[in-house]
């Protein structure tokens, strides 16, 4: 009931009920100076007249202290400037009191007056921090409060808590400090407790927050720090000091993007490559896996060549619909149609293609994260070599002109099942190349793709952010780096270029140490890299062994054959492939491992037809 009136009274009415506790003090404070005062100073005084004048003196106070302000400011403002207002007011009575005394023939004596101006002062003073520790009161039992640990009991820990205690919704509980001449100790009214105290106070009461108020530690620190306290199971926030906030304190630092420039070692190539309008201007286009990393930037450029109809496709529905709302508001009047389903399901491929009269398929759909793909063997083989022959064959059965499959340099002579599964499919398509149809069947292979999901990128900058160790599987491992951009312009231009049966790869300049990029990135966050040279840097790099199929150094090319395309910068490979009698018969047998999802035949399978690493170098295998 109390929580419902404080919350429902509006600031007038607080304000009138301020003026009428003020005034209501007046005949308390007057009757108290009278017993405070020796008898024999106020005989004679008229009592019987003292009533005009405390009327009065009612008018004075609320007037006086309209004036002022006083009746206006909240319980939360009234601290020393409140009582510096009263201290006026105050004085103003007490004169009053004397004038008005002799004017009503009461006689109140100067030091009855005196006392009158103290006891008021006192008393409006008194009785504001009472309602204000009451009203505190009824709004904390009238509402939820966070609890919260304040991690640090320095200046900024005892700011913080002074401040949180203003709030009604907030109560500070404890302070946590590592300092051991602090623990035990009681700071700004709140015991300090150790970190290891951290877990029996979560147990005697719920701690919802604990805020860190230690800015004087570096960001991988407060970031460690901070990752090592949410193991409590609550949330965990850093505090700048004070003077940062308004420019006078050191400056937090924070992840910043690393050049692609400086990464890639050359310019991007985006810029370098030809405009594909005229490929894909009008045409019927499919894209698989559209709401991928890579599908996704095919669209959007796609969307760019004013194509007819885009018919996008994914087994995902949120990625699905992510990518056909961004579409739908790029593009007015362009025919996009969202397919939700698996290229793994034959007719109804062979139904939107049939449907949607395809001339071109991009095929993006894969299942490409290595260690996720080693775990799930037969899911991969599945998704990303069935698949692509189901879909593949669909778009033979329906006269496509063009079929561009995006595949990547793992499938080069794998030690992985992705990468095996890459050049399975790759195979596979080499195989329907070779066919007397319609279709002109290309591939596209290229290296990591910074930004994608998976990437290496996200992950240093999400280790980075927490204050590292930034992981690393060996120092001497390379890998060759584009754009999700150049990647999608890529796979664009090998559709125009292709002839049939087409491995299409980038010249992508020099491969990228990733301990290199590691140290780059940790440097372009404004930190230091902690090594046994440098014991006092910021963030360590931690190498944790290659990964079950991971390979020191990727390669782009099964053999040194090429041959030039239009541009200079594209390159088309010459690479052998198998026989119609040796891809069908081992289609057949992987279908039969996965049918019996008998994973060490699948793996069998894999080592029998895919060409395998033949240079010794370091390499966790999973195929075998």
């Amino acid at each position: 009931m109390f929580f419902e009136l404080v919350t429902t009274m509006s600031r007038t009415q607080k304000s009138l009920l301020f003026a009428a506790i003020d005034a209501a003090v007046i005949p308390v404070a007057l009757m108290m100076s009278f017993l405070l005062a020796l008898p024999s100073s106020y005989d004679g005084v008229s009592f019987a007249a003292l009533a005009p004048l405390v009327a009065t003196l009612v008018a004075v106070s609320i007037g006086t202290g309209w004036w002022l302000g006083l009746p206006q400011t909240t319980l939360n403002a009234y601290e020393m400037r409140g009582v510096i207002r009263t201290v006026p007011q105050s004085i103003f009575l007490g004169v009053a009191c004397f004038l008005l005394s002799t004017t009503t023939g009461s006689a109140i004596p100067v030091g009855v007056c005196i006392i009158f101006s103290l006891l008021y002062l006192v008393m409006s003073a008194s009785w504001r921090v009472v309602l204000r520790q009451v009203t505190l009161e009824i709004y904390r039992r009238g509402s939820d409060r966070m609890r919260v640990l304040v991690y640090g009991a320095g200046k900024t820990g005892q700011q913080l808590v002074a401040a949180l205690r203003q709030d009604s919704l907030v109560v500070p509980i404890a302070f946590i400090d590592d300092n051991p001449t602090l623990q035990s100790s009681v700071i700004a009214g709140m015991r300090v407790y150790a970190p290891s105290n951290i877990p029996d106070l979560a147990k005697k009461q719920p701690v919802d927050r604990i805020v860190l108020a230690m800015p004087s530690l570096n960001q991988p620190a407060l970031a460690r720090k901070a990752h090592a306290l949410r193991q409590f199971g609550c949330e965990v926030h850093a505090l700048p000091s004070f003077a940062s906030l308004v420019g006078n304190g050191p400056l937090k630092k924070s992840v910043s993007a690393v050049s692609l420039d400086d990464l890639l070692g050359r310019n991007q190539l985006e810029d370098e490559l030809p405009s594909v309008s005229e490929a894909y201007s009008g045409r019927r286009i499919l894209v698989t896996g559209a709401g991928g990393s890579i599908g996704s930037e095919l669209c959007r450029q796609l969307i760019a060549c004013k194509p007819a109809c885009v018919v996008l496709v994914d087994h995902s529905e949120l990625a699905l619909y992510s990518i056909d709302k961004e579409l739908r508001e790029l593009s007015e009047g362009l025919h996009i149609a969202p397919v939700l389903g698996s290229v793994l399901n034959e007719d109804l491929m062979k139904d939107v293609l049939r449907d949607h009269k395809i001339e071109v398929v991009l095929h993006a759909a894969a299942y490409k994260h290595l260690p996720l793909v080693e775990c799930n063997p037969i899911a991969g083989l599945t998704n990303n070599v069935i698949g692509t022959k189901v879909i593949a064959d669909a778009a033979r059965e329906a006269n496509v002109e063009r079929f561009i499959l995006v595949s990547s340099d793992k499938a080069v002579r794998p030690t992985n099942v992705m990468g095996a599964s890459k050049r399975l499919a790759e195979l596979a398509i080499q195989d329907l190349a070779t066919r007397n149809c319609g279709t002109q069947y290309a591939m596209v292979r290229f290296g990591n793709v910074l930004g994608s999901s998976g990437s290496v990128i996200p992950l240093f900058e999400e280790q980075i952010a927490r204050g590292g160790p930034v992981t690393l599987t060996d120092t001497a491992v390379t890998r060759y780096f584009m754009t999700i951009s150049e990647a999608a312009r890529l796979v664009l231009l090998a559709g125009s270029f292709s002839r049939g049966g087409d491995v299409f790869v980038l010249d992508m300049g020099e491969p990228i140490p990733i301990r290199k990029l590691a140290r780059q990135m940790i440097e372009a966050a404004g930190y230091t890299v902690r090594s046994e040279q440098t014991p006092d840097g910021d963030i360590e790099i931690a190498v944790t062994g290659l990964r079950k199929g991971e390979k020191l150094h990727e390669e782009l090319l099964i053999a040194p054959d090429m041959l030039t395309t239009p541009h200079p910068k594209i390159l088309r490979a010459q690479e052998g492939y198998l026989s119609e009698f040796e891809i069908a018969t081992a289609l057949r047998e992987l279908r039969l491992a996965i049918a019996a999802r008998d994973e060490d035949a699948a793996r069998l399978v894999i080592s029998r037809w895919v060409e395998r690493k033949k240079e010794h170098e370091p390499v966790q295998d999973g195929l075998a």
